[in-house]
């Protein structure tokens, strides 16, 4: 391998942490998973709940079953932190927004043009 063509796989890791192999015939194998294709917001099927447990006794809404890549989720979450006035997280596909507000939650997503909410 030559140092143009480990200096290319470095560049194209990122962060990642590689150890260093003597192995002259290595091959570095990127086991990152490729993000899903957004669904368009009319094909979206969210569904919101309610839940305490496992919460320290503080209620949450949950926005479960967005279909699309992370960065689609995190601007998501950020609109509906924004126009209720509260809290919350994007992670492992789930929305979690502070409070008992799935009313709120339910008429911005309409809004927003996402018609499958239950």
């Amino acid at each position: 391998m030559t140092e143009k063509d480990w200096k290319s796989a470095l560049s194209s890791l990122g962060d990642d942490k590689i150890v260093y192999s003597t192995n002259p015939n290595f091959q570095y194998q990127d086991n990152s998973e490729e993000e899903l294709e957004t669904l368009p917001k009319n094909q979206q099927k969210l569904r919101l709940s309610i839940e305490r447990a496992g919460r320290g006794g503080k209620t949450v809404t949950l926005i479960k079953g967005f279909v699309g890549s992370t960065n689609d989720l995190n601007a998501l979450c950020k609109l509906l932190k924004q126009k209720c006035g509260v809290g919350g997280s994007a992670k492992d596909g789930e929305i979690i927004i502070q409070g008992d507000i799935k009313n709120k939650v339910f008429e911005i997503l309409k809004k927003e043009g996402y018609s499958q909410v239950k």
